[in-house]
């Protein structure tokens, strides 16, 4: 599994770091995050590292199923957390929001949410 040893996900999926784990799978992780924005925030992330979106901008056909599977299993998650409505977010870049540079997605939910985010 490709991992980069100074990433704190990659130090999660090696279980050097604890985290409150919702879902695990072969490929990913999903957990909650440690500093929540919503009543329910979760990171849903792929074991192997992989900085940001734009490293896969032109993805491999497993890649892309990797891809998929994160958004699927966000949906999953919401559900196993009793959230029907939520928000799923990706940042990409630091100018973006993005503090962690290993891809993951933010479920978040259990409250409303408005129009634009930013």
């Amino acid at each position: 599994m490709n991992a980069d040893p100074s990433c704190i996900f990659c130090k999660i999926v090696a279980g050097e770091i604890p985290a409150k784990i919702l879902l695990e799978e072969d490929d990913l992780l999903v957990f909650h995050d440690i500093q929540g924005q919503a009543p329910t925030h979760l990171l849903a992330i792929p074991k192997r590292h992989i900085a940001t979106l734009n490293d896969v901008a032109q993805p491999s056909d497993a890649e892309a199923m990797l891809l998929g599977r994160l958004l699927s299993a966000c949906a999953r998650a919401a559900a196993k957390a009793g959230v029907e409505d939520y928000r799923v977010v990706n940042n990409c870049g630091e100018a973006a929001g993005q503090s962690v540079f290993h891809i993951h997605l933010h479920l978040l939910g259990g409250r409303e949410f408005s129009w634009p985010p930013g």
